[in-house]
């Protein structure tokens, strides 16, 4: 079996993307995926040049990936899987708002407590948080993101690395062939980079 561990913000569209697809490749290859937190409001923390309109945009963003964080604390990480698919639903297919009433809703989704939504306004998970997002990002390069994934193979090496940002996500058996492409390119020695410009909104509603 391989282990594929992504790192998540929930608000990110093109991790939602890759989430959906990592999903659809465990129905057609010998993969398990396991989900951890991230966060880009503090990746970006103290980061020069950003726009402003993404300066707005982060603002909320520490409620929805503490609320993840409080609920992986006290539940296991395994419960990320369905509480980042509530909130994701919420977030990028209904817009919902960021706030109480959309960690509440998500919650009850998933059968958690609705109590989970107060570390939206605390820190009390916030190292945890740190640590999560750290073991996620720093063997990738703390300048990259989310989606950040990192691929094990039975007794191999780990295989981390960015990516991909795809729209639309493939389904089925082009979810495999895009998984089998990701693996060879990540897995080569010395390779680091393959890009071209975006001329697709990440989610289309």
């Amino acid at each position: 079996m391989t282990t594929a561990d992504m790192w998540f913000d929930p608000r990110c569209p093109w991790a939602w993307n890759a989430s959906r697809w990592l999903l659809e490749v465990e129905r057609v290859r010998d993969v398990e995926v396991r989900f951890h937190v991230m966060s880009l409001a503090v990746l970006n923390d103290g980061r020069e040049g950003l726009e402003e309109w993404y300066r707005e945009w982060l603002k909320p963003g520490m409620g929805p990936v503490r609320v993840c964080v409080a609920a992986a604390q006290k539940y296991g990480e395994g419960m990320l899987r369905d509480l980042y698919t509530a909130l994701g639903n919420r977030i990028h297919h209904e817009r919902a708002s960021i706030g109480r009433e959309l960690y509440v809703a998500a919650l009850a989704e998933v059968g958690l407590p609705a109590e989970l939504a107060d570390a939206a306004d605390t820190t009390d998970h916030d190292e945890a948080l740190l640590a999560s997002h750290h073991a996620g990002l720093d063997p990738v390069g703390e300048d990259l993101g989310t989606p950040t994934i990192h691929v094990t193979e039975a007794g191999g090496p780990v295989n981390a690395f960015f990516g991909p940002v795809v729209a639309p996500y493939p389904r089925g058996e082009a979810a495999g062939r895009l998984w089998d492409g990701v693996l060879l390119v990540s897995g080569t020695d010395g390779f680091f980079e393959l890009k071209r410009a975006r001329t697709r909104r990440p989610i289309e509603h």
